[in-house]
Parts: C-alpha cells; sequence; structure tokens
C-alpha cells in the first residue's frame, strides 16, 4: 500500500530539514511526501527544492491556517493511508512507516496510533529510547545528530471509544487513517481553532465508530521549546472549543470530561520512556 505523507509549513526553515530526512530515510519506500507551503518567507522554499526529487507535490500560497493547509495537502494525496508530519517533527525510527504499513495490512483497521515524545534541543539522546524508540537506523542523517531531552512522554495506551468520556484522546501528530475515510467523513473543520484535530477524531473514532489500532511504541518526536505556559483565558476558550466538537457531533460529554481532558496530560511532564 501507499503511505501519503501531508506536511504544512511556513517559514519552517530552521527545522524542516529533519523532517524532509525523516520521510526520505525511512525503510517502507512506497511513500508519497506532500508539502503544503503557506508561502514562506525565509528559506524555506530554497530547502525544498534541494528534495524536489523525493517529494510528491509541493505547493505554496497562502492559506487560512495550519488546517486549511492541512485539507490542501488530503486533497492532493494518492495514498490508501494518509499521515500527517509538521514541519517541526519527525519519525522516532526509519522504521516508522513499514510498521504503520504492517498495522493497515489487516483490513480491518481504518486508523491507528502510536506514543510521542516532546523533545528539545538539549539533553542526552538516551532519554528518548526504550518504549519502542530504537536508534539504528537512525533517521536523520550523521551530521544532522542532535542531542533531544524529553519534556513530555506521551503514552497513549489501547484504543476504546468509550476512553474519550474520561477525557482521553490519542497523540494525534501519530493518528494514521484510511484516505477512503476523509473522503466518507470528511476533513479538518478550521473553523475548530486548535480544537480541530480534536473534533476530527471524535467525528471519526466515537460518532462514526471507525476502527483503531494501538501501536504500544514512540512513533513521532515532535519538537517543543519546553513546557508550555497556558494561560487561564486561553485554557477556558479551549474548554469552549472542545465543548462544541462534542456539540456538532451529536454527542453528550459527562459533565467531568472536559475538565479531565487538561488533568489527564499532567503526568506527561512527569513519566518518561523506560530506558
Amino acid at each position: 500500500m501507499k503511505i501519503s505523507v501531508i506536511t504544512t509549513a511556513f517559514n519552517a526553515a530552521t527545522t524542516i530539514r529533519d523532517c524532509l530526512e525523516s520521510v526520505k530515510g525511512q525503510t517502507y519506500r512506497d511513500v508519497e511526501h506532500i508539502i503544503v507551503d503557506a508561502a514562506s518567507t525565509d528559506e524555506t522554499l530554497d530547502i525544498l527544492n534541494e528534495y524536489k526529487e523525493s517529494l510528491g507535490k509541493v505547493i505554496s500560497e497562502p492559506d487560512n491556517g495550519i488546517y486549511d493547509g492541512m485539507n490542501k495537502g488530503l486533497r492532493l494525496v494518492t495514498g490508501d493511508v494518509v499521515g500527517i508530519l509538521n514541519a517541526d517533527d519527525f519519525f522516532s525510527s526509519a522504521e516508522t512507516l513499514a510498521k504503520v504499513a504492517q498495522v493497515f495490512e489487516e483490513p480491518d483497521v481504518d486508523s491507528c496510533y502510536g506514543d510521542l515524545v516532546y523533545v528539545a534541543d538539549g539533553g542526552s539522546r538516551c532519554e528518548v529510547r526504550g518504549a519502542g524508540f530504537s536508534p539504528h537506523p537512525d533517521p536523520l542523517p550523521k551530521e544532522r545528530e542532535l542531542d533531544f531531552k524529553v519534556v513530555r512522554y506521551w503514552r497513549a495506551g489501547e484504543f476504546d471509544y468509550r476512553k474519550f468520556w474520561w477525557g482521553w484522546m490519542p497523540p494525534h501528530p501519530t493518528f494514521f487513517v484510511r484516505r477512503s475515510v476523509y473522503e466518507r467523513y470528511g476533513y479538518f473543520n478550521p473553523d475548530m481553532g486548535t480544537a480541530a484535530d480534536y473534533e476530527l477524531m471524535l467525528r471519526f473514532l466515537v460518532r462514526h465508530r471507525i476502527s483503531a489500532a494501538y501501536l504500544p511504541e514512540i512513533i513521532i518526536r515532535m519538537r517543543t521549546g519546553g513546557a508550555s505556559n497556558v494561560t487561564l483565558g486561553a485554557r477556558l476558550r479551549a474548554n469552549r472549543m472542545d465543548r462544541r466538537a462534542w456539540e456538532m457531533n451529536g454527542l453528550r460529554p459527562y459533565p467531568w470530561t472536559l475538565i479531565m481532558k487538561p488533568l489527564r496530560k499532567l503526568g506527561q511532564w512527569v513519566s518518561r520512556p523506560r530506558a
């Protein structure tokens, strides 16, 4: 099967090379990498030009935000399975897509997801080993090897759609879905802002009950500058959008569902992958 990977970018010159190398270095070869650039004004396009032979379609034009860009990518893909890899992120191993493809060999699997680590430059590389992370072969070339310190570790756990009522959700950067599901149930809703990922997964996994398989490994490393300082106002706005995501799908959360959603993440700053 062909796997399509969509990367949206805007002025991502400082990180996108690692993202591109991560996809290019996958041992699974039937991969289509779609780049949707939002008219970058830095060196992003120059870097993309260096990789033109290994890329699928590349478009660069103004958009209405990251989810508008993702939807553009979804309209361009030709793969059987679709994943989204942000310009700041990269696969945890060169074997990642081979393992994803193996999951989708089961015809009854509509989607899959795995574990995620948020990393910051600096620190010991061994901190992201374990829990399925394999440093050999490395998804980045030797000259780009960096040390990464784990900031958060998001261990997703086995799938059960009822866990959404207890504030659970899969790590959205690790979410791979059959293209036919997007065609049947729709794309991202840009009007949902930062809750667009959450709304899409509620729509797919809870409202329409597509099947999902858990790949119990760290499959994405996501760059961050450190733990985010979320203001009370921002959290309240996010809570309102999360509630709207339930309402627009004809679903009713428990009184504690949207309180549990941010509280469940607290442990991600404490737990670490097994060494």
